[in-house]
């Protein structure tokens, strides 16, 4: 079991960067019901959507209950579990893997911060380019203006007393940032909102 895997099963854990700061990880609301902003992320997703980094499955789960085909993908084997115990569908695998759909799904969610996975925003928005079809979105969560984009080497720590996961590198992206990324790949912002503390993008594909 990995280090994410305890964490999301204790409901505790962070990250730690390699300069030595703590970054704590909600996994009380990535365990919980959708909230604090998650409508936004959902109600812009009526097609097939695929949640990249579905963690515990609360939005593929959410989705699926109003009627939208869904599905998670999770390097995690207890997030793939905890989501199939949702009801909703997911597999454990790398998003750079071969997936199901690829260049056909209508929306793909990176929530959470996962605009972080594989610590190049670049290299993640040009592997989004070949999931999404023509005309389809990508629905973004940005770190708050004002932050640009920063990556660094990280592990996860699931308690006080655990020495964490490996080290592996991941990113984050300020509002203010993500229209030169998209820029750069094969999108353009949409639209870009803040609801309660948290900051959204929807790219569309051109």
């Amino acid at each position: 079991m990995t280090a994410f895997d305890r964490g999301l099963l204790g409901h505790r854990c962070w990250l730690e960067l390699a300069t030595g700061e703590r970054v704590d990880l909600p996994v009380d609301r990535w365990t919980a019901i959708p909230c604090d902003g998650d409508d936004v992320l959902l109600d812009a997703c009526d097609g097939p959507t695929l949640d990249v980094g579905c963690g515990p499955g609360r939005l593929t789960a959410a989705l699926s209950e109003r009627g939208v085909a869904s599905l998670g993908v999770d390097i995690s084997a207890t997030a793939v579990r905890l989501t199939h115990a949702r009801g909703a569908a997911a597999l454990h695998r790398d998003v750079f893997d071969r997936l199901p759909g690829e260049g056909r799904w209508r929306h793909i969610l990176l929530a959470d911060g996962n605009i972080g996975i594989g610590g190049d925003p670049l290299r993640l928005l040009a592997r989004m380019a070949e999931l999404v079809g023509d005309g389809g979105t990508v629905l973004v969560e940005l770190d708050p203006p004002g932050r640009g984009i920063r990556q660094d080497r990280v592990r996860l720590r699931p308690g006080s007393d655990d020495t964490g996961s490996a080290w592996f590198t991941w990113a984050w992206v300020g509002v203010e940032a993500i229209a030169e990324l998209a820029a750069r790949t094969a999108f353009r912002v949409v639209w870009a909102i803040r609801r309660d503390h948290r900051w959204f993008a929807c790219l569309e594909k051109a």
